[in-house]
């Protein structure tokens, strides 16, 4: 007997807001199958708001509740029974993030959980890595959002270690990241991967996403850390007009592709990763699993 049943995520990050819908196969003596049916991303950026003012602007705030209106009709057509939403640093740090989600209840009727950023690492590392890990191999999971990243250690398939850090995109293009906080960093990776022999990376966000297109390799195949070094330093001889008209990015990632690719790199270095791999998942893929297991409160459509 064949099961299918459509489940959704709202990913309301610092640079877009996206809802991932899935479908959950079930079959009976067969493995439960995630399959991602519809993607839609919108590039609101609430991080630009909020690490400047402090708050989110009335224009975004209306944008936000015009989004999730959008959404609500999207997974009513698409015949969706269970979603959860749920916000990041920006909502999180945001002086009217409150408002905006009580706002968002009575126009939209759907309710935004505000995470804190190791729930977020946590949710993140619920997702089923299985099929893209070799679990006699350590790996650093990356998770580089707008205003945090999250990482996780990964060893022969067990989660040894997590943590989340105020570095994201939308932080570094605003010089809202100290050279402490870097530092920070830094000593975390390399204490946490000192005790292994060889560690490769993930990365997972939109901007690691992109690159992994570009670069034509198959998947399940890593990128070396020449090529992102080569890569990063061809990003920064364009200009951001350039990189949109020249290189086909797109407006919204144009100018996050440079600091994403330097967190990137940051992290291979002090790991001594000579290559990353690219999974093509996130936090929208850990809610739909998350919802499907149970491990997170969810809401019926």
């Amino acid at each position: 007997m064949l099961s299918i049943k459509k489940y959704a995520a709202i990913d309301i990050g610092s640079n877009a807001v996206r809802l991932l819908i899935s479908n959950i196969i079930e079959q009976k003596g067969k493995p439960v199958q995630f399959k991602k049916n519809s993607l839609v991303r919108v590039p609101i950026r609430l991080g630009a708001d909020v690490f400047i003012k402090n708050r989110i602007s009335k224009e975004n705030t209306q944008r936000i509740v015009d989004t999730m209106l959008a959404f609500k009709l999207l997974m009513k057509s698409h015949k969706v029974v269970k979603y959860k939403a749920c916000a990041t640093s920006a909502m999180r740090e945001s002086s009217n993030g409150k408002q905006v989600v009580d706002l968002v209840l009575e126009k939209c009727n759907i309710s935004i959980d505000v995470i804190e950023g190791e729930e977020e690492a946590a949710i993140i590392a619920a997702t089923d890595l299985n099929k893209f890990i070799d679990n006699n191999k350590t790996y650093l999971y990356v998770d580089v959002g707008g205003g945090s990243t999250e990482f996780t250690i990964i060893d022969q398939g067990n989660q040894i270690a997590s943590k989340s850090f105020k570095i994201g995109t939308v932080r570094l293009l605003n010089d809202m990241v100290s050279k402490e906080s870097w530092l920070e960093l830094e000593q975390w990776i390399r204490k946490s991967t000192e005790s292994y022999a060889k560690i490769d990376v993930l990365g997972s966000g939109g901007n690691i996403n992109k690159i992994f297109k570009i670069s034509g390799k198959a998947m399940g195949k890593p990128l070396s850390y020449f090529y992102m070094t080569s890569y990063y330093n061809m990003l920064q001889t364009y200009s951001y007009e350039e990189r949109i008209t020249e290189l086909d990015l797109n407006q919204d990632r144009a100018d996050v592709i440079i600091p994403a690719m330097r967190i990137y790199l940051s992290s291979m270095k002090w790991s001594g990763a000579k290559n990353i791999y690219v999974p093509k998942i996130g936090l929208a893929d850990g809610i739909i699993k998350s919802i499907y297991y149970d491990t997170v409160s969810s809401n019926t459509q």
